[in-house]
């Protein structure tokens, strides 16, 4: 067993694939298994989620075992070897299909209640199943993809068996699968919970996601104000949101971050708002003095804060950074800052050496999260506690690289910032 259930896969699957994220990326989820493994996925890269309609045409004989598979507009994928060797019979193929076909066009109208597929001509897609068996299903939906003018496809799945990749060469840009284990003969076998869905588990997975088509008006880009500046952002509100944090992002990086938009959807799921924001212009970037200039990241950052508590949704919340890498310089700085108010601060991977003499201003609780594979910035960290007057504390994510790209290491980074900003902010009203 690998997996307790399909919600754990598709959160560790999701952390595979952070670095998919961006604002032109759609999940489509293969129902009905699929589908909670394709929420989870979609959560994390803060992508919208969709359904890939396939159906698998199974042998009269043996229902189990397929023989082909079909998927929307037509798409339509045998296996000739399967037919030849189940000794299908002439016309049996063709009343299979049509009886499939015919629930594919029930479960399209069910689980979608009349919308339309999302669009994906020119986007990233990420295809995605609780496993791959034989491979019927999964061809048959990259093809339908591919059909609709999908830019890249991307198939992703939890489990498959070692020769997964030989048989579905060629269908799909990529291929990700956490685990390949031999003796495979099932994907069932590696989950302790793999229950049969019906359809209102899909419909439900559907509506708690966000919306396929557009994000809705808690979630939008947003011009941040720094003196004559405007910087991109991103500003994601849940309902009810118990504070919001505003993230610096660290050198040759922006809002886009795979690995910042991970961590915010996850406080996005705890219910903390989040602020993404490039610190400097396309212009600035590019000269690599202002990258490391951390005294100027500091005060774009305390910039961002002030247009942020002048917006009505945003005023009465309790702030808090997140620092990457020189990002976290930046932060302290921020938060050094006489009347900064800032309720709490997360490093990941930082440079706190990079905040000079501000690290002994610093009075917001800061957590300081490393990677026990970054044995020089773990011991930069160390220093900056003997500095640090404030409430802190070190803590090492196990076999953690500078990246954090090692699987469970940035749920691993995510459950300590969500824990540390939800403790702290709960207790501070500004």
């Amino acid at each position: 067993m690998l997996f307790t259930d399909r919600d754990e896969a598709g959160r560790r699957l999701g952390a595979r694939l952070a670095h998919l994220a961006g604002p032109d990326v759609v999940v489509l989820g293969l129902p009905r298994g699929g589908v909670p493994v394709a929420a989870a996925v979609a959560a994390a890269l803060g992508a919208p989620l969709d359904l890939c309609l396939v159906r698998k045409l199974g042998v009269p004989s043996q229902p189990e075992l397929a023989m082909g598979a079909i998927g929307e507009d037509g798409v339509r994928v045998v296996d000739d070897t399967v037919v030849r060797g189940a000794h299908v019979r002439p016309g049996a193929l063709e009343r299979v299909e049509e009886r499939e076909r015919r629930e594919l066009a029930r479960r399209a109208a069910r689980y979608r209640g009349g919308r339309p597929p999302v669009v994906v001509a020119g986007r990233t897609v990420v295809l995605v199943d609780d496993g791959v068996a034989t491979g019927s299903t999964a061809r048959a939906a990259c093809r339908t993809v591919r059909a609709r003018g999908a830019a890249r496809t991307v198939l992703a799945v939890p489990v498959a068996p070692p020769d997964w990749t030989r048989r579905l060469a060629g269908e799909a840009d990529e291929l990700v699968s956490l685990a390949t284990p031999a003796g495979f003969f099932a994907v069932g076998q590696f989950y302790a919970d793999f229950g049969q869905l019906d359809d209102e588990d899909v419909v439900a997975c559907l509506r708690r996601a966000p919306s396929a088509g557009r994000r809705g008006p808690a979630d939008r880009e947003v011009e941040v104000a720094s003196g004559a500046v405007r910087l991109g952002g991103r500003l994601t509100v849940p309902a009810d949101a118990a504070g919001i944090v505003v993230f610096a992002h660290g050198s040759g990086s922006g809002r886009h971050s795979p690995r910042n938009l991970y961590v915010a959807t996850g406080l996005n799921r705890a219910g903390l708002a989040t602020l993404l924001f490039d610190l400097l212009t396309e212009e600035e970037a590019g000269h690599r003095d202002n990258v490391f200039d951390t005294r100027l990241l500091a005060a774009r950052l305390a910039d961002a804060t002030r247009w942020l508590r002048a917006r009505p949704e945003a005023r009465d919340l309790a702030v808090g950074y997140f620092g990457a890498s020189t990002g976290a310089a930046a932060a302290l700085r921020a938060a050094a800052e006489p009347g900064a108010r800032v309720a709490a601060v997360v490093s990941r991977g930082g440079r706190p050496d990079l905040a000079g003499s501000a690290l002994a201003a610093v009075t917001a609780p800061t957590l300081l999260v490393v990677g026990g594979a970054d044995p020089t910035v773990l011991d930069l960290n160390r220093q900056a506690q003997t500095v640090l007057t404030c409430e802190n504390r070190l803590s090492i994510v196990p076999g953690a690289t500078h990246l954090f790209g090692e699987p469970g290491a940035l749920e691993a980074v995510t459950d300590l910032a969500r824990d540390w900003f939800t403790d702290h902010m709960a207790a501070t009203h500004v």
